[in-house]
């Protein structure tokens, strides 16, 4: 059974586990923000400009294929229900949204 781990770190980014809890995640493709993330400061709006430059829609936008976001909606859907309950996603040509409620179900 999942034991919930609450705030931990695998030693590069901070992870939360908690049963029931409600997360939102972006994730992109490695040449969706060339040179911008060097350039951003922390400040109130990084991830408002994040977003912005996402949107623009740079790099190779691979996600724009059908076959290749076909592949990504497949492997979201393959734990839904199990590790997670999916409740929202968008493919974007170059990231992915995600809402999942995480589960105290067996991985």
């Amino acid at each position: 059974m999942f034991r919930p781990k609450g705030w931990h770190s695998r030693g590069y980014l901070p992870h939360f586990d908690s049963p029931e809890a409600v997360q939102f995640i972006t994730f992109r493709l490695a040449d969706s923000l060339p040179g911008v993330i060097k350039g951003l400061r922390l400040d109130d709006n990084i991830l408002q400009r994040l977003d912005q430059e996402l949107d623009i829609g740079l790099g190779a936008c691979w996600l724009q294929q059908p076959e290749i976001a076909s592949l990504i909606e497949g492997a979201l859907l393959h734990f839904d229900e199990g590790r997670y309950r999916l409740l929202a996603w968008c493919i974007m040509p170059n990231h992915v949204h995600v809402v999942i409620e995480t589960s105290t179900g067996p991985p």
